[in-house]
């Protein structure tokens, strides 16, 4: 019996998926992956999103405008976001964040981008999803100066940033996320922030097709290979396996509330 486990981050509406979707949410499934949320990153895209996760059982989704397009689409508001909301499966705000590693000529757009979603994180009551890249101090500010206006939860999704953002993300009661990145052999940094953190504050993700853990480095990333990441992060947090999964469960069931309701109902004969 396979431990259970939550893909709390990926992207099957890439084109990566588009030949074997049903199979790649199969594979998951058999590998004890029981849940996926998968991101739309950006709004005009949202119904192809929708649409994956209306018809795969296991599957929820997110949206929001990634930092790296907030040049190029419009720019959400807090009502664009707060309506899409509403669906039963949507529960989650974002990737929205901050990269200034390839995009750093849109930085006041993406800044001004990010304090919109926390608001309507604020708003909604669902955890904000975040991407940051090479804007560790910019990125703490925000979103500690956000948190002062009004509390919010946070997911610091695919975590490969600083100590110092890590702190301040803690500080306030966020998440880290893991991914296949704290699995490569030069990431013990990485791994020592994780090992570090409290236990109660850690979650898995792919972030496929991207960022593929060992034994699958360099090749297309699915659901099914979160199991590879979270092994690793068992050994990284000094926790057997099976322990390991329970927490990393019961950490993704405290943050995206909407998804463990979602589950309850359908247990319960609900429609959710």
């Amino acid at each position: 019996m396979h431990a259970e486990i939550t893909d709390s981050h990926c992207h099957l509406d890439f084109p990566d998926f588009a030949e074997e979707l049903p199979e790649v949410v199969a594979r998951a499934v058999a590998a004890g992956v029981t849940r996926m949320v998968t991101i739309c990153t950006k709004l005009r895209l949202e119904p192809q999103v929708r649409a994956i996760a209306e018809e795969h059982a296991p599957v929820f989704y997110a949206a929001g405008t990634h930092p790296m397009s907030v040049a190029g689409e419009p720019m959400a508001s807090v009502d664009d976001l707060g309506r899409l909301a509403a669906h039963p499966k949507f529960v989650g705000i974002g990737e929205t964040g901050l990269d200034y590693h390839y995009t750093a000529e849109s930085a006041g757009a993406q800044q001004a981008s990010l304090r919109t979603h926390i608001a309507a994180a604020r708003q909604t009551g669902l955890p904000l999803i975040v991407h940051a890249r090479d804007a560790d101090a910019d990125m703490a500010r925000i979103l500690t100066e956000e948190f002062r206006n009004g509390a919010y939860t946070c997911v610091m999704h695919c975590f490969s940033s600083g100590a110092a953002l890590a702190r301040a993300a803690l500080d306030l009661d966020f998440y880290l996320s893991m991914s296949g990145i704290a699995a490569f052999p030069k990431s013990q940094e990485i791994r020592d922030i994780f090992a570090a953190a409290p236990r109660e504050r850690i979650l898995v993700e792919t972030d496929a097709p991207y960022l593929a853990p060992p034994p699958y480095r360099g090749k297309r990333n699915e659901p099914a290979y979160t199991v590879h990441t979270a092994q690793r992060g068992a050994e990284t947090m000094g926790m057997d396996w099976p322990e390991f999964a329970a927490q990393t469960q019961a950490n993704f069931d405290r943050l995206f509330t909407k998804v463990a309701a979602y589950g309850r109902s359908a247990d319960s004969g609900g429609q959710g």
